[in-house]
């Protein structure tokens, strides 16, 4: 029976890894856009600093991964290299900055993690700038 076999459609796989892109990277941006915000209200900045780098260089380090990288998984470029950052990024809110909460909490940024992590073994797929680029 069908329903029980392990292989699968190169191209369905293709597909499948542009609308996780998209979607996660559209997901994303809904946390980094505030904190870019906040980043650039002018006010004083108050934020987890994990690394002992300041809160205003980790908040920029959190509005890059959040913002920049999630742009370039959405277009498929760099797609690997881009979802380094994030996979930092959620390892840190999931075991830092939400330590001591409910896995309630802890889910999101592991749900978050484990999707990058996914794009970094796989990559960007054919529907990308990637594949465009590693055409010529």
């Amino acid at each position: 029976m069908k329903i029980f076999s392990t292989s699968f459609s190169e191209s369905l796989a293709h597909l499948c890894l542009l609308v996780v892109r998209i979607a996660t990277g559209a997901f994303m941006l809904t946390h980094g856009l505030p904190k870019l915000n906040r980043l650039t209200s002018g006010e004083e900045i108050k934020f987890a600093d994990p690394f002992g780098f300041g809160p205003a260089i980790s908040l920029v380090l959190v509005v890059f991964a959040e913002v920049i990288c999630s742009i370039l998984i959405i277009l498929g470029l760099g797609t690997r290299l881009a979802s380094l950052p994030l996979i930092i990024a959620m390892g840190v809110a999931a075991f830092h900055a939400h330590a001591n909460d409910p896995f309630s909490t802890k889910e999101k940024p592991l749900l978050f993690l484990l999707i990058f992590i996914v794009l970094f073994v796989f990559g960007s797929g054919k529907y990308s700038v990637d594949r465009l680029l590693n055409r010529k």
